[in-house]
């Protein structure tokens, strides 16, 4: 008895399971050869290089990050609550049809995306902060 005697090569979703296993085989392999290729190929001492002037202009110096962290915190909540927001639309679409249970729905969601807004306000969140 063969390991694949048992299995059934007809069912109609055979092919897609192999496609999904080949794909990420074949995406495992091509990321490790990618790797090993590149640092094969890569040149070491590339820090001077990427530090000299090109062409014109002032002399590249190392600076710190002086991006805030409170602009990812404000980005991410636009997102959070932009992303909240457009689940309205298809309940606005669908709200004759959806009648009393959707508009009760819809409240506690409006009253839970207030909590959350209410909450990041009291702790600062929405507050912009100079970098000093």
């Amino acid at each position: 008895m063969t390991p694949l005697s048992h299995m059934d090569f007809s069912h109609p979703y055979f092919g897609a399971f192999f496609l999904l296993v080949f794909a990420s085989v074949a995406f495992y392999a091509v990321t490790v050869l990618a790797r090993v290729v590149s640092r094969k190929m890569a040149r070491l001492d590339n820090e001077k290089l990427k530090l000299t002037i090109y062409e014109c202009g002032p002399e590249v110096t190392k600076q710190p990050n002086k991006i805030s962290a409170q602009f990812y915190l404000f980005a991410l909540l636009f997102i959070l609550f932009d992303v909240e927001i457009i689940f309205m639309f298809p309940w606005a679409v669908d709200f004759k049809i959806l009648g009393w249970f959707g508009f009760t729905e819809m409240v506690l969601f409006i009253i839970l995306l207030t909590i959350g807004f209410v909450y990041a306000w009291k702790k600062g969140a929405l507050e912009w902060h100079s970098i000093k």
